[in-house]
């Protein structure tokens, strides 16, 4: 099993990068999965501005050179870990505008009507680890589990991913000591995930 990680936070002395830590920890210690690859956005310098004109067209990112190491990363996984916080409701800029230039028609889904589609990532899975600052049950009572929602329907099951697991933890400024069982259940999840 090929496994790429997705990591989007500017600070390596965050929440986000011990859960990524810990994340390539259990991975180490599991055998089912051949290899790993981590992409790290900020310390990459992704641009994630999207832009397109009558020159440079929408329906043709599919073969932009710019993005075409990054989408043989995710052509390459079987599993796709997106690491992230959640602000304002959802992932950051950041991972929207890598979204929104590497998840392309003709690439990850193709048109088949007015209405219709298909998702060409189909037997790909995909896994969310998120922090946010607020109480783990924040998203789902007062923001109607907008991000899962997001992720879930508007992007993995368009693509054609059907496999999804999320892990959302909330009080992520708590002290480093109060993190542990969080950062533990996160090891143990990759260090058993079976292939």
């Amino acid at each position: 099993m090929n496994t790429l990680i997705i990591y989007t936070h500017p600070n390596h002395q965050s929440l986000n990068y011990a859960f990524l830590e810990q994340t390539l920890k259990g991975i180490s210690e599991n055998e089912g999965i051949n290899e790993i690859k981590v992409i790290d956005l900020y310390k990459e310098e992704f641009d994630p501005i999207l832009f397109f004109d009558e020159n440079k067209k929408r329906c043709d990112m599919h073969i932009d050179p710019k993005f075409a190491a990054y989408r043989e990363q995710i052509l390459w996984a079987d599993k796709l870990v997106f690491i992230y916080p959640i602000w304002w409701g959802r992932p950051p800029a950041m991972l929207l505008g890598y979204i929104d230039q590497l998840f392309s028609t003709n690439f990850t889904y193709r048109n088949k009507g007015k209405y219709s589609h298909e998702g060409l990532l189909k037997g790909k899975s995909a896994i969310c680890i998120s922090t946010m600052k607020g109480p783990k049950n924040y998203p789902l009572f007062f923001l109607n589990n907008a991000h899962k929602a997001l992720m879930k329907k508007a992007l993995f099951n368009y693509v054609g991913i059907k496999k999804i697991k999320f892990f959302e933890f909330g009080s992520a400024e708590k002290s480093k000591n109060k993190q542990q069982p969080k950062l533990k259940k996160i090891y143990n999840y990759f260090k058993a995930l079976p292939a």
